[in-house]
């Protein structure tokens, strides 16, 4: 359905320098499936969904190859992008309040985003924009479709931001962040709503995350991402019980086990780089237990693992142990 090959996005800042944001990202969203894009602040993982969707900031270069089916859009017109986004590909973004507008009702505002996509008369609009509320879990979806949203909870304006983009019935759904500022029970609440919503309308979900214990029973596959490159990729629960990543092994151990979430748990040592300073090399070798001076100098490509789909791009992937998280051992406090 969707399939991003060699994405490549770099931001111009002062002096000629330049943010490498993404580098040579590499993936594919299968029809109806849940994909998880994974990795810590700065991997590029929010400016994939932008690039997709034609968003990026004004003046960055955007190489590389997304097709939506037998569409390229890369390097379409504007025309063409309007005509995919909302209708065929829809973003969920991390801040509800910057989607809804003050000055508009809810219920106005998801007339407006069916109306600029459908041919539809302002009645028939509206009901629609009333069942939207009403699917995701909106009580008294008629009354509460002419509120504002500062007369909305946080979740339930998530959630209206959920029906936002799931009104026009996209093909592929990238939510970013979907649980930011929520507490953990709407965002548990919020995630099994995503995954009800894909499961009725046969929807792709790319869920973008830094955090694993979102993805747990979320995902169907997973792909990490460090500092704009491809990490390891596979089978949700190959990845999270056998990661053969040195990162991803950190990550994994960074999540608190359900039968002992006050268990105090190992860290990842440093900062990821910035992507206006990326080391030669591995950019994950200056915090990596396992990085020798081959890691330093070469950047690993992708390389089966051996395991249905399960790639990896780690020059020390054979020496990760069982279990991974024994490669952290200094504790988080």
């Amino acid at each position: 359905m969707l399939s991003v090959r060699d994405l490549r996005v770099t931001l111009p800042v002062h002096r000629g320098a330049a943010l490498h944001v993404v580098r040579g990202l590499s993936f594919d969203v299968r029809p109806g499936e849940a994909l998880a894009l994974i990795g810590e602040s700065g991997a590029g993982k929010s400016m994939v969904a932008r690039a997709v969707l034609g968003t990026a900031p004004y003046g960055a270069t955007v190489t590389g190859s997304v097709r939506l089916g037998e569409r390229e859009l890369v390097g379409a017109r504007t025309r063409e992008l309007r005509a995919v986004r909302g209708r065929r590909v829809a973003l969920i973004p991390q801040d509800a309040l910057s989607v809804l507008s003050p000055m508009h009702t809810v219920g106005g505002q998801l007339v407006r985003a069916l109306r600029s996509n459908q041919r539809l008369s302002r009645a028939r609009a509206h009901e629609l924009a009333v069942a939207a509320l009403d699917r995701v879990g909106i009580p008294d979806a008629a009354r509460r479709a002419r509120a504002y949203p500062h007369e909305f909870s946080g979740g339930m304006r998530q959630r209206a931001v959920i029906a936002m983009a799931m009104v026009n019935e996209p093909e592929v759904v990238f939510a970013d962040e979907p649980t930011t500022a929520l507490d953990p029970r709407n965002a548990r609440l919020v995630l099994d709503l995503l995954a009800d919503l894909r499961r009725d309308t046969g929807a792709a979900l790319v869920l973008i995350t830094h955090d694993l214990a979102v993805v747990r029973g979320h995902a169907d596959r997973i792909v990490v991402a460090y500092a704009g490159r491809h990490v390891e990729s596979g089978p949700a629960g190959r990845v999270l019980a056998e990661p053969r990543a040195p990162y991803t092994a950190g990550l994994v151990a960074a999540v608190p086990p359900e039968e002992a979430p006050d268990r105090r748990l190992p860290a990842i040592g440093g900062s990821p780089p910035s992507p206006s300073d990326l080391p030669e090399g591995c950019a994950f070798a200056p915090r990596c237990p396992l990085a020798d001076a081959h890691c330093r100098v070469a950047a690993p490509d992708p390389v089966a693992t051996g395991a249905f789909g399960h790639l990896v791009s780690c020059h020390r992937w054979q020496d990760v142990p069982v279990p991974a998280h024994t490669l952290f051992s200094r504790v988080a406090t």
